[in-house]
């Protein structure tokens, strides 16, 4: 009679736990099935923080705490170049110039650092022509592969990105020529890198590109921080050609690498001071600014 009644309990308990199960019990999820989402799938996925700075002008930002195998915080500058914004770059030739002044100066939108500079005495070590005038050629020793391509504007406000003809940079007929690297994309392909430290290790880093629909990108990857370990130059490769671009090069990075919003200043955590805020911002000597 025991042994019936102890069947009898564990067939209506059975019983129980199965219409419970099919009335949507949840149960553990096995997460060794998940796929990896690509590149591109988990851009377009993520809750953006984004603010319209003015027409033809976004800024985005997210910390993402896992991709490319680590913790980032970058921040993205989309500018539609299709309406008619004005893209200047402020420049010193000696010393050294925030992007926050450059940007305050120039009453701009948004801003973001230049290519490479002299640390010790300031102005531009790549070549760089501003308004049809050289400003200067690249330093003698300069590596070939950080300077390997340039952002190029024109009279119409267009801004491109080109690779180092085999004439040299005084041959590129556009008034405006800022000489950088190393190239990461070219006509939707990315480029083949070097094996060397500044390619391979993870730092902060800026890139500019432009879109088959003429939108410039701006990334700014922070990095040197447990909240934000940065990006190799491969991984910033990848990342703009994820972000649509057919067209990119990187800037100067480390604790030069800062992006500007009007109405909010500084917007990424600048390196240059060690500490994760924003006020580790390096003088450089180049400034992208946009009206």
């Amino acid at each position: 009679m025991k042994k019936k009644f102890l069947y009898s309990l564990m067939l209506l308990f059975l019983v129980f736990a199965c219409s419970k199960k099919e009335e949507g019990t949840q149960l553990p999820y096995d997460y060794s099935n998940v796929e990896k989402a690509g590149l591109k799938e988990l851009l377009e996925k993520t809750d953006w923080k984004s603010k319209e700075v003015s027409g033809g002008i976004v800024w985005k930002y997210y910390q993402f705490p896992q991709i490319f195998d680590s913790k980032q915080y970058i921040n993205i500058l989309e500018v539609d170049l299709n309406k008619g914004l004005h893209i200047e770059i402020p420049y010193v030739k000696t010393g050294f110039l925030k992007t926050s002044t450059a940007a305050v100066e120039n009453n701009a939108l948004v801003a973001f650092n230049g290519s490479y500079f002299n640390t010790s005495t300031g102005g531009s070590t790549t070549f760089f022509k501003y308004n049809g005038n050289l400003v200067n050629n690249t330093a003698s020793g300069f590596s070939a592969y950080r300077e390997n391509g340039a952002v190029v504007l024109d009279n119409k406000g267009g801004a491109k990105v080109i690779a180092k003809p085999g004439s040299g940079w005084a041959t590129v007929a556009e008034p405006v020529v800022l000489a950088g690297g190393p190239l990461l994309l070219l006509d939707g392909k990315q480029q083949s890198q070097l094996n060397v430290d500044f390619n391979t290790a993870r730092h902060p880093r800026t890139a500019f590109g432009v879109t088959a629909d003429n939108k410039m990108i701006v990334v700014v990857v922070d990095g040197r921080s447990s909240q934000s370990q940065g990006l190799t130059i491969a991984q910033l490769s990848e990342l703009m050609a994820a972000l649509g671009c057919t067209q990119a090069l990187n800037l100067d990075g480390g604790g030069s690498s800062t992006a500007w919003v009007k109405g909010e200043g500084v917007v990424n955590f600048p390196s240059d001071n060690g500490v994760f805020d924003h006020e580790g911002e390096r003088g450089v000597a180049t400034v992208f600014t946009v009206k």
